[in-house]
């Protein structure tokens, strides 16, 4: 698999559990490296489709660097989820996306598979919608931004990455958003 013994990336192992999920979200707030969650009760096989949710939120782009990187170690196929917002804010963050994946095929002279796909819900309601749509988008991997500051339906009900971590079914690498932790790993 392409996190073993990779020191760009920290893989985390527990069990689907509420409690530990969140120490091991709470150990990683200040984490440098990208970050993959592996649960007892995830599907692990090699990586062939990345699944990127991308919402209206600036540090969205951060995916990227981290799916690209993914995609030319393995020839994974990216899958980039657009919300569907009013604004053009997700859109933008897509077109950034887009266009930093063409960046790296050209000036790598590789071929980077990719598509963009319209969510059915919003910004807010993304990160619930790609973890509920595993069986249709097929994929081995879920690429999310860690929650940037913990609001209080955050601390009261847990962060959506938590969420997402106990109903996905393969893997979910989390992408810490603060520019002042951020390291690229390619």
């Amino acid at each position: 698999m392409i996190w073993d013994n990779n020191d760009d990336i920290r893989l985390i192992t527990c069990r689907n559990n509420r409690r530990e999920i969140q120490h091991a979200l709470d150990e990683c707030r200040e984490e440098r490296r990208p970050y993959v969650f592996i649960t007892n009760t995830m599907n692990i096989k090699p990586l062939h489709r990345l699944l990127v949710p991308v919402t209206m939120l600036e540090e969205e782009v951060y995916k990227a660097e981290i799916c690209t990187y993914l995609a030319r170690k393995t020839g994974a196929h990216i899958i980039l989820l657009k919300a569907h917002d009013y604004g053009s804010h997700a859109q933008q963050n897509v077109n950034r996306i887009v266009t930093h994946i063409k960046g790296v095929m050209e000036r790598a002279e590789v071929e980077i598979s990719y598509e963009v796909v319209e969510a059915r819900k919003d910004s807010f309601s993304l990160i619930r919608e790609a973890s509920e749509r595993q069986r249709d988008f097929q994929h081995d991997l879920l690429i999310l931004t860690a929650s940037r500051d913990y609001g209080l339906d955050d601390i009261l009900f847990g962060p959506p990455e938590r969420h997402a971590i106990r109903r996905a079914l393969v893997p979910v690498m989390l992408v810490n958003p603060r520019e002042d932790l951020f390291s690229l790993c390619d």
